[in-house]
């Protein structure tokens, strides 16, 4: 059995051969980090694909029922109130700019909204705020080892 770099497991390895293999190592990990998250992605676009499809088709189905819905309507109002049957279907055309209207409106205050959204700004912010700190991020001092104790501990052996 061997380590990564082709030493025996048992061997001793000099600290360089140990850090060339857990870069070697990180990388390798990084690289399959990558390769999952690529894999879940394309998963994941597939699923949104396949669930628009679905949406575009039942919009497609409501567009084209949408002329039964208004004939339904208007003879509706015919049965109801016995008025001329012109009168009925523009009361239900009356009634089809209506909710157009409105659904309209909604949009209208919607995209207001999105375009007052700063979300994509404030993350690409972020991550440069991010970047400009571990740029002059510096390592942590370490104390330097005191010499008493290694002498303390020298003397005490012999």
């Amino acid at each position: 059995m061997s380590a990564p770099d082709g030493s025996p497991v048992g061997a001793e390895r000099s600290i360089g051969q140990l850090f060339a293999s857990a870069t070697t190592e990180m990388s390798a990990l990084v690289h399959d980090e990558i390769a999952l998250a690529k894999a879940q992605l394309k998963r994941d676009v597939k699923r949104g694909a396949a669930s628009g499809g679905a949406f575009s088709a039942a919009g497609a189905v409501l567009i084209f029922s949408l002329p039964m819905l208004n004939f339904a309507l208007a003879y509706g109002i015919r049965t109801w109130s016995h008025w001329n049957l012109a009168v009925c279907f523009l009361l239900s055309f009356a009634a089809n700019v209506l909710v157009a209207g409105a659904l309209a409106l909604i949009g209208t205050v919607f995209a207001k909204k999105a375009k007052k959204s700063q979300g994509p700004q404030k993350v690409a912010a972020s991550m440069k705020e991010t970047a400009g700190v571990l740029q002059h991020a510096k390592p942590h001092p370490r104390t330097a080892p005191v010499s008493d104790a290694v002498e303390a501990v020298a003397r005490s052996s012999s």
